[in-house]
């Protein structure tokens, strides 16, 4: 049994930006991670071509800015760098290898409870703290809808999650389910690799280049969002063209504006309008059916693939293991709170990593929940001399 001040659970970067703010502010805490190292879905469960699509500017944590020699647009394993010299340098220390197992607060004694397994050693662990840091990410388990038939599927089925390159795709027929960044840039590495991708493109959305998104983001701190927005469409209409005939539809509302309101990020196109363009990456509509090899779409096509990968996004599933949930989260495993207060719940609970914005949310949450800790243990302290 171990007490500490704070508990935190999941060591990506949330869970380390919450350390580290933490540990600024000389508060005592422990994190708490099922996998043997940290950013694990950084180093083991993303493709080894993804870049970071915002700018250095807007992808650094607490106290560590980047410095003049970092690309702009950093690459994963430029980023996984990032990420171990900023555990060192703020004196974090992971506890690998513990996946929690249940969470609940004692109403008694005004702690929470956490189990852990300890997967080296096969033995249960408890733990008390007075407050509790759920950092274990919207990004946590990969979603694959349910399609008719897909359990008949007889090749090879893949969330991106599992995806590292297309090498070992040459010359197959691969069908690529999810039109937001993960399926642009898989199909794109997909066909550089000589494997003959399929998108389906379902949704409208925005796409734009890396710099576009740059000058969107610096515009957004000096003018209104509706100007930016405007401003950016009228620069991907001009760089685009009409993408209709494609298949890809823009929304009605702006890129930023369309972000805020439906949480849905524009594409940033790293070569792949191009490629649909010429027919290297095909675009198909919705799936209707799946009967073994063969995928039935909705315009009533048919097609014979070998690989499908799903790059359908991700789901929370914190409330498996947080029992009590609702001092926090909703029924969805994500912060009942609205925004900007998203991170903070009942009985001394804090989430962090849940709020749609990236690193740069990561960065905020993370400082806000540290600041209402020091808060409260400050107030503590003078009311009880």
């Amino acid at each position: 049994m171990a007490t500490t001040t704070v508990i935190i659970v999941g060591a990506g970067p949330a869970g380390l930006a919450t350390s580290a703010c933490l540990n600024n502010l000389s508060i005592k805490n422990i994190i708490l991670e099922k996998e043997n190292c940290s950013a694990s879905l950084w180093r083991y469960h993303s493709y080894d071509c993804v870049h970071l699509h915002l700018a250095k500017k807007f992808c650094q944590l607490p106290y560590a800015p980047h410095d003049s020699e970092t690309p702009t647009f950093m690459p994963k394993s430029k980023f996984i760098e990032y990420i171990d010299n900023y555990t060192a340098k703020n004196h974090i220390n992971p506890m690998y290898n513990r996946c929690v197992e249940s969470t609940s607060f004692d109403g008694c004694s005004g702690k929470w409870k956490v189990e852990a397994s300890n997967l080296a050693s096969n033995e249960t662990e408890v733990y008390y703290s007075k407050f509790i840091v759920i950092a274990s990410g919207q990004n946590n388990v990969g979603f694959i809808p349910r399609v008719p038939g897909l359990e008949s599927f007889s090749g090879k089925v893949i969330h991106s999650n599992e995806y590292k390159s297309g090498n070992e795709f040459q010359g197959k027929q691969v069908l690529v389910v999810g039109c937001g960044n993960s399926g642009m840039e898989i199909s794109f590495d997909l066909s550089n690799h000589g494997a003959n991708p399929s998108i389906v493109i379902r949704s409208p959305f925005h796409v734009m280049t890396r710099e576009m998104a740059y000058l969107g983001m610096e515009l957004l701190n000096y003018i209104p969002m509706k100007y930016v927005d405007a401003l950016i469409t009228l620069w991907a209409r001009f760089k685009y063209g009409d993408l209709s005939s494609y298949g890809i539809q823009r929304p009605s509302l702006g890129p930023f504006s369309n972000k805020v309101i439906t949480g849905r990020t524009p594409v940033i196109d790293v070569g792949t309008v191009q490629k649909i363009r010429s027919k290297e990456i095909k675009v198909v509509p919705e799936m209707v059916s799946i009967k073994e090899n063969m995928v039935e779409f909705s315009d009533g096509t048919t097609q014979h693939f070998d690989v499908m990968v799903f790059a359908t996004g991700y789901k929370s599933v914190a409330n498996t293991w947080l029992k009590d949930y609702h001092y926090i989260m909703n029924e969805k495993s994500m912060p009942k709170n609205p925004s900007p207060k998203h991170w903070k719940g009942e009985n001394r609970s804090y989430c962090v990593g849940f709020s749609w914005n990236g690193l740069n949310g990561i960065s905020r949450d993370a400082t806000a929940v540290a600041r209402d800790i020091y808060a409260v243990l400050w107030g503590e302290d003078h009311h009880n001399p």
